[in-house]
């Protein structure tokens, strides 16, 4: 259940880069609003998930889906820029992430 809920908190990491983005350095209230929800989400399934796992573990996996997340969300709904270079660093960032995962207990 911890690594599940490390995952769904990684997801909404992606969800508030994604809108804190969107909203324009916090001058848009739907934006906003949607950040500070999913803000308040991720760190609380984080959180859950610290319970059974270490430190280092949850935190690295969070951080890095937050970061693979927000790279494809950029790339797919703002158009930001993919090149080999970036695309091999998200790449890099996600095996990293499965090694973790079977490196770690829990």
């Amino acid at each position: 259940m911890a690594w599940i809920s490390l995952i769904v908190a990684g997801l909404f990491e992606t969800v508030w880069a994604f809108s804190m983005k969107k909203s324009e350095g916090f001058t848009l209230l739907w934006p906003t609003a949607i950040t500070i929800a999913a803000m308040v989400v991720s760190f609380w399934l984080l959180a859950l998930a610290m319970k059974s796992l270490p430190l280092g573990t949850a935190y690295m996996v969070w951080t890095g889906i937050g970061a693979v997340g927000a790279f494809i969300a950029g790339a797919i709904f703002l158009g930001e820029p993919l090149n080999p270079l970036r695309i091999a660093a998200a790449v890099l960032i996600a095996s990293g992430l499965v090694l973790m995962k079977f490196s770690s207990e829990g």
